[in-house]
């Protein structure tokens, strides 16, 4: 079973930049799409940005033109850089992966997320 680990959220300020990391590990046949969504208080979870294994990307449109989704696959990682950042970016990332097992079975598994918080 493949777990996700987000790293790299934090406090920036307003027009600041964040790099948020999502590292894979355990056992797959491959890791297909990845992707990163957030939350924010009171509000649904939403899609931000997505990476296949081939390196195709979608973003969403609030965050087109400021945020970079990226992936190694040889590390089993994925990335996203935020530039520009503003307050209503902060939200709560997370990342997921549409996995196939050894048994070429397909699951989504789902970090835990980690904390984006911009300031005014």
């Amino acid at each position: 079973q493949v777990q996700l680990v987000e790293s790299g959220g934090g406090l920036v300020q307003a027009g600041g930049s964040l790099r948020l990391t999502c590292k894979a590990s355990g056992v797959a046949y491959s890791i297909n799409t990845m992707g990163w969504y957030r939350q924010a208080p009171g509000k649904q979870r939403e899609l931000v940005a997505t990476v296949t294994d081939g390196g195709s990307t979608n973003y969403a449109d609030l965050v087109k033109g400021r945020f970079a989704v990226s992936r190694d696959n040889a590390k089993g990682t994925m990335y996203l850089q935020m530039d520009n950042l503003k307050p209503e970016d902060t939200a709560i990332y997370s990342c997921n992966a549409d996995v196939s097992d050894l048994r070429r079975q397909s699951y989504i598994v789902w970090g835990r997320g980690t904390q984006v918080t911009v300031s005014s």
